[in-house]
Parts: structure tokens; sequence; C-alpha cells
């Protein structure tokens, strides 16, 4: 199974790209990297670069699935919510565009798979994708480390449903 995390943003959408294949252990890293776009620009056009990036993206790995971390609102700052909540969609029209399936999950359940707490910061995610892949160094941006562990969050539940059924 071929897995693609998302990390939605509007200025850094991370994506990862990993394989997991049935049997064989640990999930091995394909891809992984950032569409970005520029802050000056018009909304509309950088939600156009962030689904033409992904378009992109979908085209050349062929994945299965797609892991997006769902949106957190937090009352402080709606407005980060409501233009994250563009950046979301187009992801997800790019990736219905591309027939692939997607998967929604919460920061929580990401990090508590992960590291085995929900509250872990960027640090400890960036640390654990370091060990998980074998990695020199840590993953940067941050965005990068993100969307692989959205991927990761999917294949470990991926491998619970297939172990329970």
């Amino acid at each position: 199974m071929r897995i693609l995390g998302i990390d939605p943003g509007l200025q850094r959408t991370g994506y990862g790209v990993i394989d997991l294949a049935a049997g064989v252990g640990a999930p091995r890293l394909v891809e992984a990297g950032v569409i970005r776009t520029n802050r000056t620009d018009a909304l509309a056009d950088r939600l156009v670069e962030i689904h033409s990036g992904l378009a992109a993206v979908l085209d050349e790995f062929k994945v299965d699935v797609a892991a997006v971390e769902t949106l957190y609102a937090h009352y402080k700052h709606p407005r980060t919510a409501i233009l994250m909540g563009h950046a979301r969609g187009v992801i997800l029209a790019a990736a219905a565009e591309a027939g692939v399936r997607v998967e929604s999950y919460g920061a929580t359940k990401i990090k508590k798979s992960l590291v085995g707490s929900g509250h872990a910061s960027k640090q400890q995610i960036q640390r654990a994708i370091q060990s998980a892949f074998h990695l020199q160094e840590t993953p940067y941006p941050p965005d990068v480390a993100d969307a692989l562990a959205v991927a990761l969050c999917h294949a470990h539940q991926a491998v619970r449903t297939v172990h329970t059924r």
C-alpha cells in the first residue's frame, strides 16, 4: 500500500509518501517535501499552487490512499482555521480528482500513534520520524515531519485493521 500523508498549510503544505508492504515490517520512505506558496500572492493563486503541486505528487507517486490532518480551530484564531480550511479543501479536491481515497486524522491521534502522547511537541515528532525512517537529520521544515507522521498514523491504523480481522 502506498500512503500519502499531508499536513495542510496555506504557506507550506507538507507531504510524505511511504510504502507499507504486507508482512515486510516497517514502512519505507519514498519521498517527502513541501509545496510552498508566496504569502503576498492572492489567496486564489495560492490555492491553485497547492492544488497543482499536490496533483503533481499524486500523479507521480500513484498513491492508494491520502491521509490528511484534520483542522484544529482555536476560538482565539478563527481566521486561521478558515484559511486552513481553504487549503484543506483544495487538497481534498485534488485527491478526489485523482481517484484517491482520503482518510482524516486529528493531531492528537497522530501524535499518540507515533510517540504515545497526544501532546507531543514538534521536536518530538521530528525525532520520531527521524528514528522511524533512520534519517541522518530531523526532517525540516517541520511540515515534512508532520506529513510523514500522518502517513505513519494511517499505516499503523491499516496494520491494526488487518490484525483485528
